[in-house]
Formats: C-alpha cells, structure tokens, sequence
C-alpha cells in the first residue's frame, strides 16, 4: 500500500447507528476500509458515531436539506484537504458531485464516487417527474470522478454505456456482510425457537420471511404482491404449513394494518432491533422486489445467513446464481405461480457454497477497493 494516502469520504446523511441495509452498506464499507487505510468520515451531525472505528469523523455537514447546496462547505472542505493532506476525496452518492468537481478543479486530489444505485432510475421506478434532470448530473458527476465505484456489475456497464464512462475507471464493489461463515446449526435452531415463542409459531410450520422499509414504494409493492398473489396461492395447498414474518417500519398511514391478514397466516412484526434473529431462524425468504434498482441488501443477508430464498430477477440483480448454489431461486419478473412454486421447492440441506462468502464479505470487499485506490 502507498504510505501517502489519505481519505475523506462525504457521507450526506445519517448512517450511524447503523440498521437499515443502505446505512450498513457505508458503516461496514468504511469500518473495513480504514483498517487499511487512513479514513476521515464528513457527515451530518445527527450521527451517533462508534467510538471504537480506526476512522475518524466530523460532523461537518450539518442536519438541514440545506447542506446540498451549501456553498461555506467549499472553504470548509478545502482547508480539510489541506490540513490533513487528503489524497482521496470519496463521495457516497452523487449528492455533493457539484462540490467534488468543484474541491478536484483546486486540489490536488484524485475524485471517487462511491455509486449505490443508479439514482436517477431508482427516482424514475418511484414515479419522481425530475429523475432525468438527476439523471444528467449524474453523469456529470460520473465523468468528472477519477474512479467509479458501483453497487452491481448491471450498474458499471449501464454507466459506462449510458455516461460514456472509461471502462478502466470503473470497477464493482459490492454491498457486503460482517461475517465470513454460515450460521451454526445450533444458532439457526436457538434463531428459530426465539421467533417460534415470540410469534406463537407452531414448530411444524415453516417460516417464511420479508422484511424491508415499507414507505419505500418498491418494498411496499413487494407486500402487497405477497398479499394478493403469493399468499393466496399459498393458502390453496392445505398440506403446506406456514406463517408469513413480515419485518419493517414506515408502514404508510392509512394502509390496511397488516394485522387484519392474520387469519391467513401473515405475521406483521413491524420493526425489530436484531433482524439476524429473523435471518438465521426462517426458512425461506421471499424477495418479490420487481423495481428501484441496485442491489437488494435484505438478499445478501438472508443468503449471507444461510437462508433459503425465492426472488424476482429484478430482486437478484447483483447477485450471481453461480456462487448461491440452490440456495437462491430466481423467477422471472410478475410470474407469481412459479414464484409460489419455487416456495415449496427448497434446498434445505445445502449449504451455500464458500465462494459466496468470499465474494461478498466486507474484508474482501474493503481489501479490492483499498487496492484500486493505491494503483
């Protein structure tokens, strides 16, 4: 590693303390990362930030929508770069793209942008009527950024087609997770008689299992497919016995409360401070996400933890068939019969193969993006 690298990395809302897939995805990504190599974290105020990271942090931004647009940042982050002589300046979304162009005119720093989705679709897929004004400056963004990170390979290719992106500059680097082994049999059983006595689940019925922010409009389309199409088709086959764990907060004011569909076997859980619990004592987990781009974070996990899942193919974008073994069943977009199918179908004796953990464990991950960085 090259001993004169320094980074900051503008991180533009709270992630710290870290529970939903997105603040996890930047938490574990720079935890591991300045492990390698020196990290200074610029982000909001609102963050309760972990005393025992090797990064450090200051809370430079502020809490108002207003830090978007900001000009003071200019002459703030300038004199950080300076001061602390920073080599690198990370920016997590293309946000504050107008102040990393405006910092690399001046500094001389090498610009990254660390892409979670393409925003600019993920805003379309959600109906937002400004997404190819987004979109533009995305690219601007992109083709001012000395490296590209993505999310998923899908994201690095559509960017270098769309944006006219340099190939050499772009590379994966993937959402991952903080462990590098599959769950013992003894956590997964402690896992499951933990859910069993906190939902009234018989141990003869299987536990299917999703979870997710439920004002995102792409997760609550996902419920209410399991609602009106998966559920009811698996109600028909009375030899199957279940019970559907729904996990997530936000859900929509003046929703049907899920606690209505409980006679037909849905659990709404609502939200649960330790979602490994749910990871590692399900039996299935259903990803019927059919939009909003970029990887599904709650997959990584639930395959992550062992856990056999059925998804969409837009749900399993950024996640290969060739390192998930049987573990994971991809159907295609809107096909709800094969999809129930795949359901009563599971593997549950395989194990999912090593080269899974390989590739998406945080260490691996920091380890190839500290290595691009240092080129």
């Amino acid at each position: 590693m090259r001993p004169d690298i320094n980074i900051a990395a503008i991180v533009p809302y709270q992630v710290y303390p870290a529970k939903m897939g997105g603040q996890k995805g930047i938490a574990f990504f720079y935890e591991y990362l300045s492990k390698l190599l020196p990290v200074t974290i610029i982000s909001t105020a609102n963050n309760a930030f972990p005393p025992s990271s090797a990064a450090s942090y200051l809370p430079l931004l502020g809490n108002s929508r207003m830090r978007y647009i900001n000009p003071v940042l200019f002459t703030r982050m300038k004199n950080i770069i300076h001061t602390k002589k920073i080599t690198h300046l990370i920016l997590e979304h293309p946000y504050f793209g107008w102040l990393g162009m405006l910092l690399k005119s001046c500094c001389d720093i090498t610009l990254v942008l660390h892409s979670h989705n393409i925003e600019a679709l993920r805003f379309k897929s959600t109906g937002k009527w400004w997404w190819r004004i987004l979109l533009h400056y995305e690219k601007m963004t992109h083709r001012c950024a000395d490296i590209n990170f993505f999310i998923t390979e899908e994201d690095r290719l559509f960017a270098i087609r769309t944006f006219k992106l340099t190939p050499g500059s772009c590379h994966t680097i993937t959402y991952g997770f903080d462990f590098g082994q599959i769950p013992s049999e003894r956590q997964r059983m402690t896992a499951k008689k933990h859910l069993q006595q906190a939902h009234a689940i018989d141990p003869a019925e299987k536990i299917l299992f999703f979870n997710g922010t439920l004002d995102y409009k792409p997760n609550l389309d996902a419920l209410n497919i399991i609602l009106e199409e998966i559920n009811p088709r698996l109600l028909k086959n009375l030899s199957f016995r279940y019970r559907i764990v729904i996990c997530g907060k936000n859900l929509p004011p003046g929703y049907k409360l899920l606690e209505a569909y409980s006679q037909d076997n849905i659990i709404y859980a609502g939200f649960v401070n330790d979602i490994s619990i749910y990871f590692q004592g399900a039996d299935c987990f259903l990803n019927p996400v059919t939009d909003g781009g970029g990887i599904k974070t709650k997959l990584v996990e639930a395959l992550g933890a062992n856990l056999f899942c059925v998804s969409t193919e837009s749900g399993a974008i950024g996640v290969s068939r060739v390192i998930t073994g049987k573990k994971l069943q991809i159907v295609a977009d809107g096909n709800w019969v094969d999809f129930t199918n795949a359901i009563f179908d599971e593997h549950e004796n395989e194990n999912i193969p090593q080269a899974f953990f390989d590739h998406f464990y945080w260490g691996n991950i920091a380890r190839k993006a500290a290595d691009i960085l240092t080129r």
